[in-house]
């Protein structure tokens, strides 16, 4: 089924504050990755998965105290449920690829996903997109398959970019819900929902933690809804395609972190790759931007006409 979402006239120019947002958040997904890695010599995947949303639901729960009890009470019930249930299998995707890739090929991967987001835009949004950022859009997935590897596809980064789509179809669900729904609501509603819909996946794979583990498990959480708190925020002030380039923070402190404590390096191949990625996104970002003040002078022009 097709949503129906009103599209706005201009596009906003990029806040200062929401790109701090945006880079805290890349910053704390890094870490999360780290965290979740940790975890993993002693979880599946799957349980880190549900351990990270029930902490991070329990980080969550003061946002209550700030919001107030109507926090919980929305009419888009049924999108937000939609919206969790392809964020988690997102999740799961995610981090599958990040117990099971280097971390690097992992996070680069991740960065498909403003691919996925200027598709969706056109497909739900209603957005214009035209051949240059079409162009722009392919060169990103040749980037894609130079990690994945010219010799032949591993199942492992196929699951890492499945997972960037379906990331892109949520950054979609939050821009769309940001226009309406308050940034709080969008955080504690994801992360209670997400605790019940991890939990099946878990169940098939479970194996209490021991001691050792459960900070990491804690500190998963706590790093998960600090990145989707300062997310949202950053979505709600400025466009998608304008704070894509400050999320790729992430990719240099996983990179440099992998490096220090799991004595993982970047290879020639996610190098390459990820450079072709992230030079396709910021093209598409500045394209974006381009067109916005373009189409912001002109209707300021317009408004400006006197009128016969």
């Amino acid at each position: 089924m097709t949503v129906s979402i009103p599209v706005r006239a201009h596009a906003s120019p990029l806040p200062l504050r929401a790109a701090l947002m945006m880079i805290l958040s890349a910053c704390f997904f890094g870490l999360m990755a780290i965290a979740i890695r940790y975890a993993s010599r002693q979880q599946h995947a799957f349980e880190i998965a549900f351990f990270r949303s029930l902490f991070g639901a329990m980080f969550a729960l003061p946002l209550i105290a700030r919001g107030g009890r109507n926090l919980l009470v929305t009419d888009k019930l049924g999108f937000y449920v939609a919206r969790c249930v392809i964020g988690m299998l997102g999740m799961m995707a995610g981090f599958w690829a990040i117990v099971h890739l280097p971390l690097a090929q992992a996070i680069a991967l991740s960065y498909s996903s403003p691919l996925f987001v200027t598709i969706g835009a056109v497909l739900f949004l209603g957005e214009i997109v035209r051949m240059r950022r079409w162009t722009a859009v392919a060169a990103g997935f040749v980037g894609v398959l130079i990690i994945v590897r010219p010799d032949g596809v591993a199942a492992g980064a196929l699951i890492a970019v499945m997972a960037a789509a379906l990331s892109g179809m949520t950054t979609v669900s939050i821009k769309f819900l940001s226009r309406s729904e308050p940034p709080d609501r969008i955080v504690l509603l994801t992360t209670l929902l997400w605790v019940p819909l991890s939990l099946p996946g878990a169940i098939t794979v479970w194996r209490w933690p021991d001691t050792a583990t459960w900070p990491w498990l804690v500190l998963s959480g706590f790093l998960g809804t600090g990145g989707h708190y300062f997310w949202t925020r950053a979505l709600r002030q400025a466009d998608a395609s304008l704070l894509a380039p400050f999320s790729y923070i992430q990719l240099l402190v996983v990179t440099v972190l992998a490096w220090w404590l799991f004595g993982e390096t970047l290879d020639a191949y996610t190098a390459t790759g990820a450079s072709i990625i992230i030079g396709a996104t910021l093209y598409i970002a500045r394209r974006e931007a381009v067109l916005a003040r373009k189409h912001a002078v002109e209707v300021k022009a317009a408004e400006a006409e006197p009128q016969v």
